[in-house]
């Protein structure tokens, strides 16, 4: 008989979300020019930004997902921080703690999280040499073993991957707003968890811990607080000065990690993506202790909505088509557009004040499904139309109605004639004519990942690792697309119909071309255009004089040279006075700037000299030679 330890996920604390409207999850389960701080941001292991990707706890039960899954699948190599989750706040204590008790799984009970703990994952379960990082199998003496002694060895092998231990997760948020009520819980909590994870001074439970064992795993904590000042999981608890209460939480973390004196330790957090969720959190504040924000864009629509209508969990932009209800207090609805305004630029009818770098954020992708069932095709083949219920879940990710991960559907998911992409939303959805599943496919993610080149995002963040296949498919999409070059950006909305995807990996709909036509042929113009601008960013449809022609941007563009970039954004429209167009490219004034360093972190827009040319940034990059990089990161500005 299995242990209570060795019970399958119905004991896991599970992250529900980003910016579900709070009244429904009760009653049934959003770049600016701001500059990077003095918190920098981490170097990615390659172009592009980076990567996230969260392990869970309880995946090694029901799920059989081990840190080796993460060396045997490639995944290690590829991943920038591996967040640990989660660890739960004591009820009374209100301190970090480690427990033997599993969380109550009814979204109904207020007290599902109360003293929830799983020790014997992180420190306390043997694993055997088949299912070691280093093939060799715990013996009975040692210190610890569990998660935590695999993710040591784990981190061994992969000395550039950061591991963080996450704090909170949907079910463990309920004391988040007691414990940062005040000045001394906000310190007695903060030096509790870093005590307990960062210097490893772990409790003594079943022979394992003690003083110092689990020291050298963790490189930093992230903090997922679903949410302050407002409702999350039934009876979690939230006040108005929750507000001012988590930017001070962050500043004690941060003041706290830096005084450790051993090393940079890293402060991230998981933030809502929800307009009402954001609107409680000084997002202009942030920035001065995170060195990432992962926006959780995601759960923005499911099964909750038990009869529909159907609609996409993690829409990129809105459509005029959505029927869900505005998000009160203010007029928007849920998508990944305007939660990265919100948190950016500000959104006045929630009086969000914005002002968090651009660079700091990444995007949230699901690995998993959300979905319905006795859903008719409708225009929109099953979008946005009624339902008999939640589709069926599977077992793996728990037999939750409506929910289901990608290794459980992908025969479903990678069938082309279910297959769609809204050119609109960008939102990829699946469809059999009855089942209607919403998620991730290879073109909603490269749109996502254009998405974060163009406005100048920090990278990507992954939930969760156990819901992939063994081939890691998803996972291997977003790193390629977060890697990979963007092939022009625009600000216009999409507006076409949603249609079937050639393939189930089709490409992003014409609005994010991966091979923009070329330039029209000169048709004359005159120079009353203003003068290009390497600083500007231009929206498709602007005119610029450069090099004696007039240009007009097809797309959302800054730092492209007309006429000499790789993308084609600017039509030169004939040169002023008639003559024959030659344009020649490269403005080449390095005056002012620095030498281009593999070490620095540089975000979209910055400018260096390498080589005798002046080069530009389009997005966030380190360590790719301009010129020379197969991101193509880098826009050769001309000769000096």
């Amino acid at each position: 008989m299995l242990s209570v330890q060795e019970e399958n996920e119905m004991r896991r604390p599970r992250r529900l979300a980003v910016g579900i409207a709070a009244t429904i999850l009760a009653a049934a389960t959003a770049w600016t020019g701001v500059a990077l701080n003095s918190v920098s941001a981490q170097a990615a292991t390659t172009s592009g930004g980076v990567k996230f990707a969260y392990f869970t706890q309880w995946g090694i039960y029901a799920n059989g997902f081990y840190p080796k899954n993460l060396d045997t699948s490639g995944m290690a190599g590829k991943i920038d921080f591996l967040v640990y989750a989660f660890e739960n706040i004591h009820p009374t204590n209100l301190t970090c703690f480690e427990n033997d008790s599993a969380a109550s799984q009814d979204e109904n009970n207020p007290n599902a999280g109360d003293n929830a703990g799983d020790s014997f994952a992180d420190y306390g379960k043997s694993y055997g040499a088949d299912i070691s990082v280093d093939g060799v199998a715990d013996v009975y003496n040692q210190p610890i073993v569990g998660n935590f002694n695999q993710l040591k060895k784990l981190k061994a092998k992969y000395p550039n991957m950061k591991i963080l231990l996450s704090i909170g997760g949907w079910t463990y948020s309920k004391y988040f707003s007691d414990a940062a009520a005040t000045d001394a819980s906000r310190k007695k909590l903060v030096s509790s968890c870093i005590d307990m994870f960062i210097k490893g001074n772990l409790p003594a439970r079943n022979g394992y811990g003690g003083a110092g064992t689990g020291a050298g795993i963790f490189d930093g904590i992230d903090i997922d607080w679903e949410y302050p000042g407002a409702p999350g999981h039934t009876g979690n608890h939230y006040a108005a000065a929750d507000m001012q209460n988590y930017t001070l939480l962050m500043a004690e973390f941060r003041a706290q990690l830096d005084a450790l004196g051993t090393g940079k330790k890293y402060l991230t957090a998981a933030v809502p993506a929800g307009q009402d969720k954001i609107m409680h959190v000084e997002t202009n504040k942030l920035g001065s202790y995170l060195d990432y924000a992962n926006i959780m864009t995601y759960d923005m629509h499911g099964g909750w909505e038990a009869t529909g209508p159907t609609n996409h969990q993690a829409p990129l932009y809105t459509s005029p088509s959505d029927p869900s209800a505005t998000i009160p207090p203010g007029n928007g609805k849920y998508t990944i557009d305007s939660a990265v305004k919100a948190w950016t630029t500000g959104d006045s009818g929630y009086s969000i004040a914005g002002g968090f770098p651009a660079a700091k954020l990444t995007l949230g992708y699901p690995f998993y499904y959300r979905g319905w069932t006795g859903v008719p095709a409708g225009a929109n083949h099953g979008l946005y139309q009624t339902a008999t219920g939640p589709a069926t879940g599977h077992a793996m990710s728990g037999n939750v109605p409506g929910v289901s991960f990608y290794k459980e559907l992908t025969g479903f998911v990678n069938n082309p004639s279910y297959t769609y992409l809204d050119p609109v939303t960008k939102g990829a959805y699946f469809y059999d004519g009855t089942t209607f599943w919403s998620g991730d496919s290879p073109a909603s993610i490269q749109a996502k990942a254009d998405y974060q080149h163009c406005n100048g995002l920090g990278g990507a963040m992954m939930y969760s690792l156990e819901a992939l296949d063994p081939a890691a498919t998803l996972f291997n999409a977003v790193v390629n697309a977060t890697n990979g070059a963007t092939a022009g950006c625009s600000t216009a909305s999409p507006t076409a119909s949603p249609t079937r995807s050639a393939s189930a990996s089709a490409s992003p709909s014409p609005s994010r071309s991966t091979s923009p036509s070329p330039s029209t042929s000169p048709t004359g113009g005159t120079c009353s255009a203003p003068a290009w601008n390497a600083a500007t960013a231009y929206t498709g449809g602007q005119q610029v004089s450069y090099n004696g022609h007039t240009w007009t941007a097809k797309w959302w563009t800054q730092g492209d040279i007309p006429g000499n970039n790789g993308q084609g954004v600017w039509t030169d429209n004939g040169a002023c006075g008639g003559t024959s167009p030659t344009p020649t490219g490269g403005t080449g004034n390095c005056a002012g700037l620095s030498p281009w360093s593999s070490t620095v972190a540089y975000v979209g827009g910055q400018s260096v000299t390498y080589g005798g040319h002046k080069w530009t940034a389009k997005w966030w990059t380190q360590g790719d030679i301009p010129g020379n990089n197969s991101q193509a990161v880098w826009t050769d500005n001309g000769a000096c």
